[in-house]
């Protein structure tokens, strides 16, 4: 019965496996398919009860002498992506034990102490354990490039929330940049640019979809096969 519910068990991980896997490969990412990187419309002006026909509206204020700077919901801000990482660690372990015994009860009278002519009280053991150990690992990526992208919401102590998305088809694919985060209005420069290691809780994602993307990527029962479900 053991055997049965454990054989089940197994079943479903590999039929869930199985169904990601597939459902990423046939439902790539689309343009506008994520609210997290939608342009967000500005918010329309509430009309004035009462307007004696002057040209200045406050509601569409702006400062004769301030730059113009995205600072209001569905304003545009250009993010200069500058991303950069590089990561290295390595570690090696070494340890060693020996122990060794050995005893002996001499000319001690005992009858039977002897077998085939061996002693039955005399022994001696060696015992020696070692383990040797090393791993290293390093990563680097880069991303350089800009996108556009609106200000989403406009927090209480005056910082923005932005995001957006850059989609690029070129021949049989399309590539596309995401980008999620929030800025401080000081970052934002005269010519209304930003640079993405200004972003706090930057979320960028590139990727890329079509006939170049599927080419580079393993099928789904090669990635099953390499899943943590595979018991060997």
């Amino acid at each position: 019965m053991a055997a049965m519910m454990r054989f089940t068990t197994l079943l479903l991980g590999v039929a869930a496996s199985l169904s990601l896997a597939a459902c990423s490969t046939i439902n790539p990412p689309r343009p506008g398919d994520s609210a997290e990187y939608r342009p967000v419309a500005p918010i329309a002006p509430v009309p004035a009860d009462f307007n004696k026909g002057a040209i200045y509206q406050a509601s569409q204020s702006q400062g004769l002498f301030e730059d113009y700077k995205a600072r209001h919901v569905g304003d545009l801000v250009t993010v200069e992506l500058v991303e950069k990482t590089d990561a290295k660690k390595s570690s090696a372990t070494s340890t060693s034990k020996d122990s060794g015994v050995d005893f002996s009860l001499g000319d001690i009278s005992v009858a039977g102490r002897t077998l085939a002519g061996a002693d039955l009280l005399v022994g001696s053991g060696d015992g020696s354990r070692t383990f040797d150990g090393s791993g290293d690992s390093s990563q680097s990526n880069s991303l350089t490039g800009d996108i556009t992208v609106t200000v989403a919401e406009v927090l209480p102590n005056g910082n923005l929330v932005i995001q957006g998305e850059k989609w690029l088809s070129i021949n049989q694919g399309s590539e596309y940049v995401r980008l999620r985060g929030i800025i401080r209005p000081v970052d934002i420069s005269t010519t209304n640019t930003v640079q993405s290691t200004q972003i706090a809780n930057a979320e960028v994602s590139y990727g890329g979809t079509g006939t170049l993307r599927d080419s580079n990527a393993p099928g789904w029962l090669t990635r099953f096969f390499n899943s943590p479900l595979w018991p060997i």
